[in-house]
């Protein structure tokens, strides 16, 4: 700076070109706005070169879209409020004519605001590319898909029930029909039947084989695609590179996906590199840690096959709920046979890696890893994951699920195998390990470890009268050298903490590491447990922590009720640098109505979660109320909003459910309040508003009150 002012050149000085270029490489949209605030003219560059921006108001009126962002490529329209209704209906519906119009005058209606919505949109927005849409019904698509002919990216989204009437493939048709070049196609979030997709395919043979990214992995679908169908879409597309699928792999069931079908699928798109084929139930929220009882149709010898016939495949996800036996020589072919393979998640296999010898075997032979995710491998041991280490040096990110003969030794090896690369891990559904056994396995790469997602099971007696067997003890002289590089450091640390006694053991220490480069945090939390063993089981310290997502899961109906009476958010009021947080007790199942004597209902679960949120400084929280499925409701209660309220420090609030609109009214009474909608985004969403829920009406004054205050800021 004061090299600048003594010479006079300042960054305003550079040339058009070459601000231009500076502006454009700004991706995050906090920086952006600032940027815009400095001065007119980086107001103008900002506008001129953002390329993505998303709506979120309320089009009443066509002249109140934004018409300074000609350059923009990607609009999201997913988020228009109210949200899930039609996002073309410029004001509220007044009441009908006497005599009430036939049913044609509504439809002619809507049809000339959607018309007159669509146009203004194109006009504005010229370059649009990409674009995110929540299509309840084709009548969206089919208004504004013919206004960007040359759309190659479309992401639909729909939570709500598929119309009944609709003919199969009539939500696609539009878009196929008026985008021949369209390229990526995202229905990750959208709801449909499995039929609608092969129809819509096969009734626009040029748009679908134009299509290299097609994603149809929709947590909301219970049905996967069988293998007749995974046939036609490999057939439509060949060109396919990127393809997400749930599939039918259940043998008992007709047409399932097995060896034949995989053949065929990598027969018809030989291209691939990126290939998820999911079981439809790995999809569901709610965690599922069943045992297979029976083997899948795949086996070892066709993926082989599937291999040799994908040279190109860079991504691998084969998530079954069926065992697949004796799978480590198809996985030690998968190293030779797909030599760019980065990234693998494998569910429910047998014989990932045996790890009995020094050699290499199964997965550990695909030393170009970087991802890797095990889940409910019966037979993976310690020295599988020691095997793994040494074999795939450049793993970055390492998930294990359901692995039951894993333990803390296991993993602590591993971790420090891998020190120099390893920053992302997520351990779930292990039953040796529990919070403070996974913490304390991932000590050697506390200072480097950036995400972490681990279970907050505190207690866990049992496991110290466990005996040391060689299926779960692995040999210690894999990782001598690592542990000789650490005791020094470990040492240090030990007597640095500890209180000067000499029989002090090493948990008492441990307390108050500090993890130094760990940003986002995600916890699984079994309904009625509390958050405050957190600290006492490794989680002291953690100056960079940004973000949290915390979700809870279990029946409140049969838990009793908590010894302590909150559920101790304020005890992450100790990382400093919080500022997001996901609070999801969308799987929590409750009495929404009056419980029985002796329980709590909803609305005292909520005011238990949410106890202590006015502690913590937040930027942005999205929260899931608990449920009641009996009755499909997912409302946030009075309690829930007051508690809410006082979190002063909210910018941005997002309830994943529904309220009332006096409720609502709460939030206006937070100063920096800014954003705040209700996303019904679960399955299935309320298909009509309930009499005294929020309905459009409310929405709209909300947002009105909303918007028509001062912001200090």
């Amino acid at each position: 700076m004061a090299t600048a002012a003594a010479t006079g050149i300042h960054l305003h000085d550079l040339p058009e070109p070459i601000l231009t270029h500076i502006f454009s490489l700004v991706c995050d949209v906090r920086s952006r706005n600032a940027m815009s605030l400095a001065c007119r003219r980086w107001r103008t560059l900002e506008r001129a070169t953002r390329s993505s921006l998303v709506l979120r108001g309320h089009v009443r009126s066509p002249f109140l879209l934004p018409t300074c962002f000609p350059a923009v490529a990607h609009l999201d329209l997913s988020l228009l409020s109210p949200w899930g209704h039609h996002p073309f209906l410029l004001h509220h519906q007044q009441p009908p004519p006497q005599p009430p119009p036939p049913p044609q005058y509504y439809h002619d209606n809507l049809a000339e605001q959607a018309a007159l919505v669509a146009a203004r949109l194109a006009q504005t927005f010229p370059c649009v590319s990409s674009l995110a849409i929540y299509a309840r019904d084709p009548s969206v698509v089919a208004a504004l898909a013919p206004r960007w002919p040359g759309l190659c990216a479309v992401r639909f989204v729909r939570w709500h029930q598929r119309p009944p009437a609709l003919p199969l493939g009539a939500d696609l048709a539009p878009l196929l029909a008026a985008c021949p070049a369209l390229s990526t196609l995202d229905l990750s979030q959208f709801y449909c039947w499995t039929e609608d997709v092969p129809q819509a395919l096969q009734d626009h043979p040029v748009a679908a084989a134009s299509l290299t990214r097609l994603d149809l992995l929709c947590p909301a679908s219970t049905e996967g695609f069988c293998s007749s169908k995974l046939a036609d879409i490999a057939a439509a597309c060949p060109n396919l590179t990127h393809l997400l699928v749930p599939c039918v792999f259940n043998p008992r069931c007709i047409e399932f996906v097995g060896d034949d079908a995989l053949l065929m699928l990598a027969a018809g798109c030989p291209r691939l590199s990126l290939l998820h084929l999911v079981d439809p139930s790995t999809l569901s929220p709610a965690r599922s840690d069943s045992e297979a009882n029976e083997d899948a149709a795949v086996t070892g010898p066709g993926l082989e096959e599937l291999f040799a016939k994908l040279p190109q495949l860079e991504d691998l996800a084969l998530d079954l709920c069926h065992n697949v036996r004796d799978a480590g020589p198809s996985l030690e072919m998968l190293s030779y046979k797909c030599p760019k393979i980065k990234s693998l998640k494998l569910g429910q296999f047998h014989g990932v890696c045996k790890g009995g010898w020094l050699h290499l075997d199964g997965v550990s032979v695909c030393g170009r890893l970087e991802s890797l995710c095990i889940k409910n491998s019966a037979d993976l041991i310690d020295a599988s994951l020691v095997t793994i280490a040494r074999g795939c040096r450049r793993l970055s990110r390492l998930e294990i699920h359901g692995c039951h003969k894993v333990t803390e030794a296991g993993l602590k090896k591993l971790s420090s195998i891998l020190r120099s690369t390893l920053v992302d891990v997520a351990i779930s559904g292990c039953q040796l390990l529990d919070a403070a056994r996974s913490l304390r396995a991932l000590e050697p790469i506390r200072d480097r470890i950036e995400r972490l997602h681990i279970d907050c099971i505190w207690v866990l007696p049992e496991l110290d009268q466990l005996p040391q067997t060689p299926e779960t003890t692995a040999d210690d002289s894999d990782v001598d050298q690592v542990d000789e590089e650490m005791s020094d450091e470990s040492r240090t640390k030990k007597s640095r903490y500890s209180d000067g006694n000499d029989g002090s053991d090493e948990s008492s220490s441990f307390w108050f590491r500090t993890w130094a480069s760990l940003r986002c945090l995600s916890l699984w939390v079994p309904a009625g447990e509390v958050l405050t063993p957190l600290g006492d089981a490794g989680l002291e310290s953690c100056p960079q922590l940004e973000g949290i997502s915390i979700k809870v899961e279990g029946d409140c109906r049969t838990c009793p009720r908590p010894r302590q009476g909150v559920f101790g958010l304020s005890f992450l009021a100790r990382y400093p640098r919080l500022v997001k947080m996901k609070l999801d007790c969308g799987e929590a199942i409750g009495y929404a109505l009056t419980a029985p004597t002796g329980h709590m209902d909803l609305s005292l679960w909520e005011r238990f979660y949410l106890h202590g949120i006015s502690d913590l400084r937040l930027y942005e929280l999205d929260y899931w109320p608990p449920q009641d499925r009996e009755v499909n409701q997912r409302s946030l209660s009075l309690p829930a909003t007051g508690l809410i309220q006082e979190c002063l420090s909210l910018r941005k609030l997002f309830i994943h459910g529904t309220t009332h609109e006096h409720f609502m009214r709460f939030f206006l009474m937070m100063p920096v309040l800014r954003d705040v909608q209700l996303r019904e985004d679960y399955y299935p969403a309320p298909e009509n508003d309930m009499s005294t829920e929020m309905r459009v009406d409310s929405c709209g004054r909300f947002e009105e009150a909303l918007n028509t205050r001062l912001i200090p800021d």
